[in-house]
């Protein structure tokens, strides 16, 4: 006599609802990681372009023989910024219109550009220190 033994290859349904629990605990605590650091990473790009206009003010003031209370435009700014006069001029990267003119009010030259994008209500806000 002849004994038959079956053998079934795979997986279980628990052990599958496990590996699925697992992945999701792990996507749970990485996502908000991951936004987080994209975030900040938009807060620093902005910051680093509010720092390149206003020393771009700065250079077009000196050699335009403008006063501090004078106020660049875009097209004032473009040669400064290091992009040429046909380049284009940065923007905010949350800005969804991905312009200059939305993204930073340049003012005069004595005072801050200032990122009309990123509020200080933000948690990573997009301002100079």
């Amino acid at each position: 006599m002849q004994i038959r033994t079956t053998k079934n290859a795979g997986f279980t349904l628990v052990e599958i609802m496990i590996v699925v629990a697992i992945i999701g605990m792990l996507a749970a605590i990485a996502i908000p990681n991951f936004v987080s650091a994209r975030n900040k990473a938009q807060a620093t790009t902005c910051v680093n372009n509010l720092r390149i206009i206003d020393d771009a003010k700065a250079l077009w003031a000196l050699e335009a023989r403008k006063s501090s209370g004078d106020t660049p435009t875009g097209a004032d700014l473009q040669s400064f910024i290091g992009r040429g006069s046909a380049g284009q001029l940065p923007s905010c990267p949350n800005d969804s219109a991905s312009s200059f003119a939305t993204s930073y009010s340049p003012n005069q030259v004595d005072q801050q550009t200032v990122c009309n994008i990123g509020g200080a209500n933000t948690s990573y806000p997009h301002k100079l220190p």
